[in-house]
């Protein structure tokens, strides 16, 4: 019976600078390289070479932050089909992360209900709409777009900061992969 081989990052941030480790996982938060450097002055161990420790400490600093840091992390985030991502303006992970969710693929009333959507929600709550988009398509994002809306403020903010811990999550976890091949 063979054990799998657990996943680990590369290069390990156990054994990374400041520099390098920011050069290398700062961009894990959309836009907020202060993320990973927070996490790097936690004092990183071999444990956090693993993509789930990581992604778990990197959480814990976004979650330890103020209120207006985890506001500016969250508008850091694209629209979900929205106008960045019709330019081919998103960052490389977003830009993977939406077309996986076939968000690449709307039709031109999806679009426009993405638009009415994301307009709503940012008039509603003052940020974007975030969602981790692995696994979904863009009936369930619509869906929860929808739904979401209805949550008062601080609801919603606990909400996208929960998504946003995924999404590092997710990428820290693809990274990894990615080593591994």
């Amino acid at each position: 019976m063979s054990t799998a081989t657990p996943l680990t990052l590369s290069p390990a941030p156990s054994q990374c600078s400041l520099e390098d480790f920011v050069a290398h996982y700062g961009d894990v938060y959309e836009h907020s390289p202060w993320v990973a450097e927070a996490a790097w002055h936690q004092g990183l161990r071999p444990k956090h070479d693993n993509p789930d420790a990581l992604a778990e400490l990197m959480g814990l600093m976004l979650r330890q932050a103020t209120p207006e840091q985890q506001i500016a992390v969250i508008r850091a985030h694209p629209d979900l089909a929205g106008k960045a991502a019709l330019a081919g303006e998103l960052t490389h992970d977003s830009t993977s992360e939406q077309a996986g969710a076939g968000l690449d693929q709307c039709s031109p009333e999806e679009f426009a209900r993405f638009e009415q959507l994301n307009q709503a929600y940012k008039e509603k709550f003052g940020f974007p709409f975030v969602i981790a988009v692995k696994g979904l398509d863009r009936y369930d994002i619509l869906a929860a777009f929808e739904e979401r809306l209805e949550n008062g403020l601080a609801q919603e903010r606990e909400t996208a900061i929960q998504q946003i811990i995924r999404i590092a999550r997710f990428r820290l976890r693809a990274r990894a992969n990615e080593a591994s091949l």
